[in-house]
Formats: structure tokens, sequence, C-alpha cells
């Protein structure tokens, strides 16, 4: 069952934080003075507004084990945000922020127990709710983006993208019609396009069960549209472009796609591959959404006539 954070009463012996993060209402947190906020990727508190109750609880908040942490969650997301915006290593982490490997050990936590994507699925759920949706799409649209790799991508991981002619990564990924996020699935960029897409697709809609419709390019057809009908009950349509266009020509839904790759592309950390595991490079596709998700959140929104 999904946890939220939940706003609980609390004495303190001192004065009580100005951050309401469970790290310093509950943790050891408040032992640390607070951080000023000055980096364009820093939510604002608005943006934190929306954030905090749409965290996942800590497992030592659980019962579960662990220490209370000992570093504020605010600060902690906000030095994840500024190295996936920026695009700097691990131990270059600015000194006003919590340790780097601190940091580093709550974005290991939060990609290996699956919170990042929980917390990705949640900002998600809200902006279709605000735009009038359902928070369970029956559409998408799937695509891939060949990128470049970093030399610390082992060999097991990464192959050359004939057509691209790129010799690194595979981002395969679906969206919804909105443009944000279904899944995700990294792999060698040698990979091809069909095979990834069962899996891919066998993964969406195992958490997606109202998905009746998913919009590709070319790169997907053959066998795979019967094998999505037989096997997901879906319907694979091809967007196909036209022998006699000439020039850049926006496809329909397939442009949805792509207006997400030039997001990513937009965070420095992603405009390569710089990551060892192809869950880490999963974990910071979704925390690149995260940044557009909650700053489209925390604007006014405009009321419908």
């Amino acid at each position: 069952m999904s946890q939220f954070y939940v706003l609980v009463p609390v004495e303190f012996n001192s004065a009580a934080p100005s951050c309401d993060c469970v790290a310093h209402r509950f943790g050891n947190a408040a032992d640390r003075p607070e951080r000023v906020r000055r980096y364009p990727s820093d939510m604002t508190d608005a943006e934190w507004a929306v954030v905090r109750p749409l965290l996942p609880v800590p497992a030592w908040l659980r019962g579960r084990g662990g220490q209370p942490e000992a570093y504020c969650h605010r600060a902690l997301l906000d030095a994840i945000r500024y190295l996936v915006d920026n695009g700097i290593k691990w131990r270059a982490m600015p000194a006003d922020f919590p340790p780097w490997d601190r940091a580093y050990a709550f974005f290991r936590r939060w990609r290996d127990h699956g919170l990042v994507k929980e917390f990705h699925d949640r900002l998600r759920a809200r902006i279709r709710e605000r735009e009038g949706r359902d928070t369970e799409p029956t559409a998408g649209v799937i695509d891939s983006q060949s990128v470049k790799a970093d030399a610390v991508v082992g060999s097991d991981s990464r192959g050359f993208d004939g057509g691209k002619q790129i010799n690194g990564r595979k981002r395969h990924v679906v969206v919804d019609t909105l443009g944000l996020l279904l899944g995700v699935m990294v792999t060698a960029a040698d990979t091809g396009d069909r095979t990834a897409a069962q899996v891919l697709l066998r993964q969406v809609t195992d958490t997606h069960h109202q998905l009746e419709l998913v919009w590709a390019d070319g790169g997907y057809t053959g066998s795979l549209v019967e094998y999505c009908l037989t096997a997901f009950a879906l319907v694979l349509a091809i967007v196909k472009r036209s022998d006699d266009m000439r020039g850049f020509v926006v496809l329909p839904k397939r442009w949805i796609v792509e207006r997400l790759f030039a997001h990513l592309m937009r965070t420095r950390r992603l405009a390569r591959d710089y990551e060892r595991r192809t869950t880490s490079a999963e974990a910071m596709i979704y925390w690149s959404m995260t940044l557009l998700m909650t700053r489209r959140l925390a604007r006014p929104h405009p009321q419908r006539a």
C-alpha cells in the first residue's frame, strides 16, 4: 500500500524548525543549520507545498529499521535536482548541500526501492487530474533515443547504433498524450526497438491497465503489432512518414514523445549517459521529469470556462 507524508503535531524541546520535512520533524536534521536556497534548480516554496504530501514515507518512520535521517529532505531533493539539471559529478556537489555521499546514498536508496518512480507517478497523476484527465491514461506514444555513453559505461551495457552512428545506450520510453512519462527502459544502443518494446510495453501495461492504444513510428512495424494485440490487448498504431515528405515535418502524435526527448536533453546530466548502471540511467530520467512536473504544478492554473 502506498504511503504518504502525514502532518502530525509534534513537540520540540527547542525552537521549531521552519522546514516541515520529516527529517526535521522526527529525525535529526534539526541539529544542522538550514540551507539557503540560491540555485535555479532549487524548489520554490510553491513547489515544496506540492511535493511534500507526495513524498514516500521513510522506512525508519514506519518502524522498518534504519536510523532517522540527519539531513533535510528538501535539501537532499534540491541536491539531486542540481546534479541532474547541471550535469555535475557527485563529488562536485556544492558545499551548501549535504555531503555528496549522503546525497548519493539518498539517490541510491530511492533508485533501488523504486521510490523515485513512485514519487514520479504521483506527480504525473496530480498533473493529469489538474488537466481534467483520468489519472490512468488510455493512450500513449512509444519511441527511442540513442545517446553517446561516457567512458565509465561498461561494454556489457553499451553498443553501436548503426542507424544513428552512435556508440552508447538507447532510451526506450512510453509517454501519455500529455507528454508525461509512463515507462522507461535503458539498453545498449544496438538493441532493436521491437525487441525492447516487447519488454517495456509489458511493464507499462502491467502498471497502467486502462492503456488501449499506443502510437509508434515505422521502426515498430512487423510482428510486434500482432504481438501487442494478442499479448497485451493493445493496439499499436504505426504513424508513418510519407515518401514524398522533404525536410522537417511534424507528424501526428509522434511529436509528443519528441518533445519529451527535447526536455531530457536540456537537463545536462542526460545530454550523455554517464551512469555505470542502466537502473541509475533510468532513475535520472525520472528525476528529470520530476523537475518538469513540479514546476508545472507550481504555476497558477488558468480556470477553465
